[in-house]
């Protein structure tokens, strides 16, 4: 065997797995009400946006060869329903609009769609007497912010809620608002994980009375009911399916990549990418190789989509671009 490891050629050439521009995604953050754009302490490099330094980041990513993006919104207002979520005027809907007059076509634009980053409990919908999220009243809303999303100019929408019957509603609403071609990327296996920490850091969420979303979002503890997860949302309309977090549930990207023929994205999430620059600061680890074969161990257990704040360093030297 390790005659064809031998050159960096012949490795080269019997490469099993093969990490592109084109797998990627990058993660972007645009903020309300601020002049220019913002560090985030704990996501070393990246920042909250403005809508101009966004639509220059976003024509940067475009020229190095980066195929998509996806937007969170930071409002500067939110209140219990997270109506900014689907104001024409919210942050995320005029960033879009910015950024389809600046790329046009060339670049995928996707959106997030979720309560969280807009409700002022920090929960990704509405809230029942009793303080839990109200699933059939949260996913109205979910599909007037798809239809907001899509007629801003989003060419995908991608439901992280986690509620039951989100997919069908949101299919249900842009069909009937001839938004037909919109995209739906559903968050289908999202786990209640302990790596968002630096994400909530960055949409300035903190969620009310110190609780947590263990309630609907899924245990981290189970394998198999992903798949159950995966097929509903297929069934009610998903074009896509998305595993999140990634490099602690290879398994399950493995286990959904068999199980369905639809584009599988995984999500490298903000706590995985923040653990590899703080390694790196310390000089404890070769920060740039690490992040290459991180970001291929997701592509190599099935990923054909990888959302990474990696994404840019990917492009721009790391994979040769």
């Amino acid at each position: 065997m390790r005659r064809l490891r031998r050159t960096p050629a012949f490795r080269r050439l019997v490469a099993e797995a093969r990490l592109s521009v084109d797998d990627l995604v990058a993660p972007l953050f645009v903020r309300e009400g601020i002049t220019e754009a913002q560090p985030i302490s704990s996501l070393p490099g990246v920042v909250q946006h403005t809508r101009e330094s966004l639509r220059k980041e976003v024509a940067h990513l475009a020229g190095v060869g980066v195929p998509a993006v996806i937007l969170f919104g930071v409002p500067a207002t939110k209140d219990a329903e997270g109506s900014q979520a689907w104001a024409p005027d919210g942050i995320v809907q005029l960033a879009l609009g910015d950024l389809r007059g600046e790329v046009g076509d060339s670049m995928v634009l996707m959106a997030d769609l979720c309560l969280d980053e807009y409700t002022d409990h920090g929960h990704c919908g509405v809230l029942r007497p009793d303080g839990d999220v109200d699933n059939d009243a949260t996913i109205a809303l979910y599909a007037r912010a798809a239809l907001a999303q899509a007629a801003a100019g989003a060419d995908v929408v991608a439901p992280s809620g986690m509620m039951d019957g989100q997919v069908a509603a949101i299919r249900a609403a842009l069909d009937g608002h001839g938004f037909d071609d919109t995209v739906i990327l559903a968050y289908a296996a999202k786990y209640a994980s302990a790596l968002y920490g630096p994400f909530r850091d960055a949409v300035d969420v903190t969620i009310a009375g110190g609780g947590d979303r263990k309630g609907y979002q899924q245990d981290w503890h189970n394998r198999r009911e992903a798949l159950a997860e995966v097929a509903l949302d297929v069934a009610e309309g998903a074009d896509m399916v998305m595993v999140k977090p990634a490099l602690a549930y290879l398994d399950v990207i493995a286990d959904v990549r068999a199980a369905v023929d639809v584009p599988v994205a995984a999500y490298h999430v903000s706590g995985e990418y923040a653990m590899v620059k703080a390694a790196a600061e310390r000089g404890w680890i070769d920060g740039p190789a690490v992040a290459v074969e991180h970001v291929t161990a997701i592509k190599r257990a099935g990923a054909d989509v990888i959302l990474t704040y990696f994404a840019r360093e990917l492009a721009e030297g790391l994979l040769g671009g």
